[in-house]
């Protein structure tokens, strides 16, 4: 695999980062990084809890913004795409009414990742909620609900390039 798809995910970074990343990579020392950082996968495992858990942190930074209508954990999210989660806002006319649902869907992958990384992802698809773009204002409310979220981003890069290499080693139910 050449370098330039085995840094897919990590393109954005400075050349000095993905080349310490591909070496990590090529070394298959990746996943005893991420292991020995983060030992086992959250609990998190269906809907109901991920809604939950959604809730909370968008109650904690979030509460003047709209109701979310769905939260799901979502099978036909695919890494191919670059998706790892997803926020739509669904417009309908009822009556003389405008109606609006919005919906925050989490690639199926995460029900098997550390916490952290599922933060991330939360946080990064609540952040959606006030601002469309990935422009300044974006990253600074990533960064206001989740301090390190610029490094558990990098790692869940990491992660993921892992997981099309050799698999998601994440497997085990946690402890």
């Amino acid at each position: 695999m050449s370098d330039e798809t085995l840094l897919r995910y990590l393109r954005a970074y400075p050349e000095t980062v993905q080349h310490q990343a591909a070496s990590l990579l090529k070394e298959a020392k990746v996943a005893g990084y991420l292991r020995s950082k983060y030992p086992s996968a959250h609990s998190i495992n269906n809907d109901k809890l991920l809604r939950s858990y959604v809730m909370a942190i968008k109650s904690q930074y979030l509460k003047s913004t709209d109701p979310l209508n769905k939260v799901a954990f979502d099978a036909k999210i695919h890494l191919v795409h670059n998706a790892l989660g997803t926020h739509h806002r669904i417009s309908r006319q009822q009556g003389g009414k405008l109606k609006s649902q919005r919906e925050i869907r989490i690639s199926h992958l995460f029900k098997r990742v550390p916490e952290p990384f599922l933060n991330m992802i939360v946080v990064h698809e609540l952040a959606h909620l006030r601002e469309l773009e990935h422009n300044k204002s974006f990253y600074r409310l990533c960064e206001h609900m989740l301090s390190d979220y610029h490094q558990l981003e990098f790692e869940m890069r990491l992660f993921l390039t892992e997981v099309e290499l050799r698999g998601n080693f994440y497997t085990e139910p946690p402890q």
